[in-house]
């Protein structure tokens, strides 16, 4: 925290704390794996709007109906087969996951 005159100035980090929990409780961890799950299902529907396919669309090369692609894109129902499901219905030949300073690691 920061004081600026009568002003406290707290960094995202620190509302975080305040607001979720600290970071490593169960409620810090929910909010985080929420966040994440929010994350993906944004890249799925970024992905499928880029290849101009309807959710009606994409459900239908996965083999799921409309709803499922809705929840899916709103950070529900969210797996790991999910996610390579969709990537490889909307033509994605590999993908990795990306850890900074420890490199790539190939998921498919």
């Amino acid at each position: 925290m920061e004081k600026i005159g009568d002003m406290e100035i707290y960094s995202h980090e620190e509302m975080l704390d305040r607001v979720v929990g600290k970071s490593g409780t169960q409620e810090r961890m929910r909010f985080d794996r929420k966040v994440d799950d929010f994350l993906i299902g944004e890249a799925i529907r970024r992905t499928r709007e880029a290849k101009n396919l309807t959710q009606e669309q994409l459900g239908e090369l996965m083999g799921v109906k409309r709803a499922q692609i809705s929840k899916i894109e709103s950070g529900k129902s969210i797996t790991y087969s999910t996610i390579v499901r969709a990537f490889k219905a909307m033509g994605a030949k590999t993908a990795s996951l990306d850890l900074g300073s420890m490199g790539r690691v190939a998921l498919w």
